[in-house]
């Protein structure tokens, strides 16, 4: 059978779409890249935003057309909110919300699997991915915090977190197959563990991976600023976990905060900020910041930016406000109009255009490791490698061997166009497999 496989937004998705093609692999089904060649099309939707339903609808019809025999499955938090409307999508054969969504390849198939396969088998890239080689690990799923202005909590429920055991197995396996990054994902990811009773579960599932797995590379997507105290980064002291540290703020308000129903202030969040700083090295925090939430005045906005000027991060995510049905922000009075939140929206992304070259100038003529995902052209000097730093920079350097999932070290240049410009730092690049495990030994 020939599945092509799809997601819209976060990386949860991605981590949950990825698992699904390591399952279809080692069951002996091909992964293919574009949808007419496939028997089945699988969807993980978002619903995050109103554009997110959208593109996910948009999808589903261009899945249709190229492959008017194809069988869709959809799923995702939009399946799990809306199932009756994409039911009714052309070539839609199952809609399989987030409570079913581990057994969706088992649906399919008929056969029962594993969450992932412990045996080292051939990693064809998922379509889109660019040839990744960065692993996205789901270890939590849910949240109980119900944040005013987020659906996810009614579409993922609460907060359920999986073995530190799990985590370190599935982990290992995919160092086996030859990934060299692993990202841990969750909606809440700051809550790992509590539900199973250990309010320091982050703390010790990080410690058992630096202990107990070989991934060269460890790093942590979205931490909610809260459920974290400064001991947590300590933990940066082993330097295969990465620098990176993207903790969302959403306003820098006070009171629009308290409306968010975000459990954080701008001097928790500045004291947070400081206890990673002193503790990190080089660490890059980035932050989410929605534009226009229901009740935010001229002053209140004015507010935000001046607190996020002063945390000087190393690049923002911006959303607009988006109206979901069942939250309680819905329904408050003060909405935003459209225009106005364009506006604010259009000013935070000049800010974050500006912290971020602002970091990247901090890191012209530093020697960085980067891990290098794709070929993107060439060049009369070698290939064309694009890449990420440490601290999740981008990263663009010529060489004429293959580095595609290798680490290297590389001294980095010029920020252009949203990239760092690099050099490859190897004496004999005659041999890039034996500097790539001299770079690995270095960072044990």
């Amino acid at each position: 059978m020939k599945v092509h496989l799809r997601m819209v937004g976060c990386r949860l998705n991605q981590s949950e779409i990825d698992s699904m093609s390591r399952q279809f692999s080692a069951l002996g089904h091909e992964i293919v890249d574009t949808p007419a060649d496939a028997d089945q099309l699988i969807l993980n939707t978002c619903a995050v935003t109103n554009e997110a339903t959208r593109t996910s609808r948009k999808l589903i019809r261009e899945f249709h057309r190229q492959n008017p025999s194809g069988e869709t499955t959809v799923t995702g938090c939009y399946a799990q909110l809306e199932p009756q409307q994409l039911a009714g999508l052309p070539g839609v054969k199952r809609v399989v919300g987030n409570d079913e969504k581990d057994r969706l390849v088992s649906m399919i198939t008929g056969a029962p699997i594993e969450i992932f396969d412990s045996e080292p088998h051939e990693r064809a890239p998922l379509p889109g991915t660019m040839g990744r080689t960065r692993a996205f690990v789901k270890v939590q799923d849910g949240c109980d915090n119900a944040c005013t202005f987020c659906v996810t909590t009614i579409a993922r429920g609460s907060g359920r977190s999986r073995s530190i055991a799990e985590v370190v197995q599935e982990v290992n396996a995919l160092h086996n197959f030859g990934y060299r990054e692993a990202v841990l994902t969750g909606v809440h990811l700051g809550s790992y563990g509590h539900d199973l009773g250990d309010d320091d579960g982050l703390t010790h599932l990080v410690q058992a991976l630096l202990n107990d797995s070989d991934m060269p590379r460890l790093r942590l997507s979205s931490l909610e600023p809260w459920d974290l105290s400064p001991a947590f980064f300590e933990l940066w002291a082993d330097r295969r976990l990465c620098p990176h540290l993207h903790l969302p703020l959403q306003s820098g308000c006070d009171a629009t905060l308290k409306r968010m129903r975000r459990h954080t202030s701008q001097s928790s969040f500045r004291a947070l900020m400081q206890a990673a700083r002193r503790a990190i090295p080089d660490v890059r925090i980035t932050t989410d910041v929605i534009a226009g939430f229901p009740g935010e005045t001229d002053d209140e906005f004015e507010q935000s930016t001046a607190f996020i000027r002063e945390m000087d991060f190393g690049g923002l995510h911006v959303f607009r406000y988006s109206s979901r049905p069942g939250t309680p922000a819905s329904r408050m009075r003060g909405q935003v109009n459209n225009r106005k939140r364009k506006e604010r929206s259009a000013r935070l992304l000049e800010m974050s255009e500006s912290m971020t070259a602002r970091f990247a100038e901090r890191l012209h003529g530093t020697e960085a490791e980067v891990l290098w995902e794709q070929i993107s052209g060439a060049t009369p000097d070698g290939y064309v490698h694009t890449g990420y730093t440490e601290n999740y920079m981008r990263a663009r350097a010529v060489h004429a061997r293959d580095l595609t999932n290798h680490i290297t070290a590389t001294k980095l240049g010029a920020y252009i166009g949203g990239v760092i410009h690099g050099r490859v730092m190897l004496p004999d690049v005659s041999d890039v497999a034996a500097r790539f495990e001299d770079v690995q030994e270095s960072r044990a």
